[in-house]
């Protein structure tokens, strides 16, 4: 079906819960939150996704994103563990695991409308204005929910520096 390789199944179904959970954690906090229940399991399925992308690429480009992906998926899981980032920390942890969530949306996109509906799908081809449409509308929500994020991260520090400690902890 959709001429999906056994491998190209398991590339998807395992990178596929990466998306509802993307959105469900940026709707709920506005970022990719890694040290929650959903930010692991976004983890897992991200690197399940990322890993197998060597396995059923056909292109260069996907060997870079595959590659990008599971580089800046660690970077961004593990700038908390770097203590001279400093508060900049969670601004790169912010940006670079949106940048995971962009480069999974590319290809599944781009995949998406190459294949369905099974037979017929909706582009023939790499060079269709409506994919060509669609990758740039992703690359448009990517710059504006950055600077959505940026800007609730920063609002969010200025309101941490107008509650004292003895009000913060009765949280």
């Amino acid at each position: 079906m959709f001429g999906i390789s056994p491998i190209g199944w398991v590339h998807t179904l395992g990178s596929l819960p990466a998306i509802p959970l993307a959105i469900y954690m940026f709707a709920r906090y506005g970022r990719i939150v890694p040290r929650s229940a959903p930010g692991v399991a976004y983890f897992v399925s991200m690197l399940i996704g990322g890993a197998s992308a060597f396995l059923v690429a056909h292109q260069p480009a996907s060997y870079g994103i595959g590659a990008a992906t599971i580089l800046l998926l660690l970077a961004g899981y593990g700038i908390d563990r770097v203590s001279s980032v400093g508060r900049a920390g969670k601004y790169l942890e912010t940006i670079l695991l949106s940048l995971t969530t962009f480069l999974l949306m590319v290809p599944t996109v781009s995949e998406t409308l190459r294949r369905v509906p099974d037979g017929h799908p909706l582009v023939a081809d790499l060079n269709s204005p409506l994919l060509l449409g669609s990758q740039a509308s992703l690359l448009v929500i990517l710059i504006v929910g950055l600077t959505a994020q940026i800007i609730h991260l920063r609002k969010q520090g200025k309101l941490a520096a107008f509650v004292s400690p003895a009000e913060g902890s009765a949280e």
